[in-house]
């Protein structure tokens, strides 16, 4: 995707290959700045910190991670270590785990000396997959969109939660691929972008996204959604995943359960976009299964922005004193759920509608 008429994606390695670059996130909207990872202690912080975020893009980081640490010790007990650290930044997302155990396969048999390499040719192979897969998504996903354009026989308004767009990956998104795809052909698509408290990645980075790539959007407090659908203001609900079920249940940024309850109640399909990576073929119940990260207070507590002179500043908005709770994800279940939309097609939030596109996972099953 393009930043100012240049292409960029959220990760890619140094010219030279001595480190990975990365687009720090929390800078964004209001600056644009790129922050070097050299070790894989600073692709763990960059990780936890949410300097990259979203399940794809963790994903990858992490791969890029192990391989600066194996530069450092190339053996087995580096490889624990290193991996140990990486898989410990974020509990909830699986494409995280899913990267490091897919390096580690790799890796093992290989003799210390060029594990390094080949961790990083690997790290690469698993970005351009990536890439493939969410550009796959948008492909898919956009038929759904036109197709609410045809029997409208006008604007199709899509809302979204939080942020899966390429921001959250390496390029392209997962629920922004099929609006940017459905934009592109032609087909008039309004975007109503949740604010997404407490981080605000609907407001800060889908918003963002949306205009440096064109697409009418409309940002709206959290708590609106319903509202609008009551209203027929909202024809389908596109969310992406951080971790999805063998059964199709969606784990996604804390309030997409609410923003489901609201689209079924009000008839309006729900779907979650995601790539193979973030289905966990091991779990069949998200909401007693599915760990859920419990972040910092102070996300709650307080909000950074820009002041009127340019400059930024950090404000309390919470009572002091008030305890406070920061989930930073919930389950929404397979009944709540229209459709899952993958790079293999759309299929039905459910383990039979799952199989059906990755027959080989049967044997598993």
């Amino acid at each position: 995707m393009k930043i100012d008429g240049r292409p960029y994606r959220t990760i890619f390695p140094e010219p030279g290959g001595d480190a990975v670059l990365v687009i720090d996130q929390t800078r964004l909207p209001f600056a644009f700045e790129i922050r070097r990872l050299a070790r894989a202690e600073e692709a763990a912080e960059a990780i936890r910190t949410m300097v990259v975020r979203g399940a794809p893009l963790i994903g990858v980081t992490a791969a890029y991670g192990l391989a600066l640490g194996l530069r450092e010790d190339p053996s087995d007990a580096g490889l624990a270590r290193f991996g140990a650290m990486l898989a410990a930044t974020r509990p909830t997302a699986v494409n995280l785990r899913w990267a490091l155990d897919r390096l580690g396969a790799t890796l093992r048999p290989l003799p210390p000396d060029i594990r390094a390499a080949q961790a990083f040719a690997e790290a690469g192979r698993i970005a351009e997959e990536d890439v493939a897969n969410c550009r796959a998504i948008g492909q898919h996903g956009s038929r759904l969109i036109a197709e609410a354009a045809r029997a409208r026989g006008g604007r199709v308004t899509v809302l979204t939660h939080c942020n899966a767009g390429w921001l959250a990956t390496v390029d392209w998104g997962t629920a922004l691929a099929p609006i940017y795809a459905a934009h592109d052909a032609g087909v008039p698509v309004h975007v109503l972008v949740d604010e997404t408290r407490p981080r605000n990645q609907g407001a800060a980075l889908t918003a963002f996204e949306l205009h440096a790539h064109g697409v009418p959007h409309t940002v709206i407090a959290d708590n609106a959604g319903g509202h609008l659908m009551q209203h027929g203001q909202v024809d389908l609900c596109i969310v992406g995943s951080d971790r999805t079920t063998a059964t199709g249940d969606v784990c996604n940024k804390i309030g997409t359960y609410l923003k489901a309850l609201a689209a079924h109640d009000n008839r309006v399909p729900f779907y979650a976009a995601l790539p193979v990576s973030t289905i966990d073929w091991t779990l069949r119940d998200g909401v007693a299964e599915i760990p859920i990260e419990e972040r910092d207070a102070r996300e709650v507590t307080h909000l950074t922005g820009r002041t009127a002179d340019g400059g930024f500043a950090t404000v309390q908005v919470v009572s002091p004193g008030s305890p406070v709770a920061n989930p930073a994800f919930d389950v929404t279940p397979a009944r709540l759920v229209t459709g899952v939309i993958t790079e293999r097609g759309v299929t039905e939030a459910s383990a039979e509608g799952l199989l059906r596109l990755y027959p080989e996972r049967r044997a598993a099953a």
